[in-house]
């Protein structure tokens, strides 16, 4: 059930270079809300349409999203203060299926991280593998699942935090102790596609939350359709989320 409803700003302010955290109170939506689902923003009259932002958190009544300043949409957010007020339409698409018994590893990249939020939030037994360029793009990630999850593995690219590298690269060494039963991932496609590789490898279930450009969110523009096993799909309406073997065939 999705609402439309005018929420208030709480917070909102740069966490990283160009990296934003926004607030929104919205009891309803924060009721109604599961993990890996998003929210529809409608920035102001002069944006014609809104802004899809996955849902992060539903903590305490609010709506926890965060965003890169990009464009004129998100530059123009980034200026948006308490009190004010911002018009948001969720939640939409499908979330995770957090039914899965057993200790879950979360393995996120860069913005990825957001929607795992959620969904460290809603299960006991959960491991994060995290992985970003920089310590600088890594280390507001770390803080914010320090207290939801058991154990963290960080990698950067440069080295600078964690392990240098990918997350793909530790990735098989942390399945081979870890005894998991499932495998949640978003974060860029070819890093997806390798967790996704490795899950099957080692016979754990995997989901995976796709990122693409979503117009309407609501199934009708087909700007975000892709290919799968059973045929187009909408990301928007159909996704954001899906099991990695209707996406990727190993």
């Amino acid at each position: 059930m999705k609402k439309i409803v005018e929420t208030e700003i709480m917070s909102n302010f740069e966490i990283a270079e160009k990296i934003f955290r926004i607030e929104v109170y919205a009891p309803e939506l924060a009721k109604l809300a599961k993990p890996g689902q998003f929210v529809e923003v409608q920035l102001s009259e002069e944006f014609t349409l809104r802004r899809p932002f996955g849902v992060a958190s539903t903590k305490n009544d609010t709506i926890k999203m965060f965003y890169r300043v990009i464009g004129h949409g998100t530059e123009y957010l980034s200026r948006r203060n308490f009190g004010e007020i911002l018009n948001v339409m969720g939640p939409l698409g499908n979330g995770f299926d957090i039914s899965t018994k057993g200790k879950t590893l979360l393995v996120g990249g860069g913005m990825g991280l957001a929607p795992l939020l959620s969904v460290a939030e809603k299960i006991s037994a959960v491991d994060i593998l995290m992985g970003g360029k920089t310590a600088d793009e890594v280390m507001f990630w770390e803080a914010e699942f320090v207290s939801e999850v058991g154990e963290m593995f960080i990698t950067t690219d440069d080295g600078t935090l964690g392990t240098p590298g990918f997350v793909t690269n530790i990735l098989p060494e942390i399945l081979e102790t870890g005894n998991y039963s499932a495998i949640y991932t978003c974060g860029p496609e070819v890093m997806m596609r390798n967790v996704a590789m490795e899950a099957w490898a080692n016979d754990i279930p995997c989901q995976v939350s796709f990122e693409r450009r979503m117009a309407c969110g609501l199934g009708a523009c087909l700007s975000c359709s892709i290919d799968t096993a059973h045929g187009r799909k909408k990301v928007c309406k159909d996704g954001p989320v899906f099991p990695a073997n209707e996406i990727f065939s190993f």
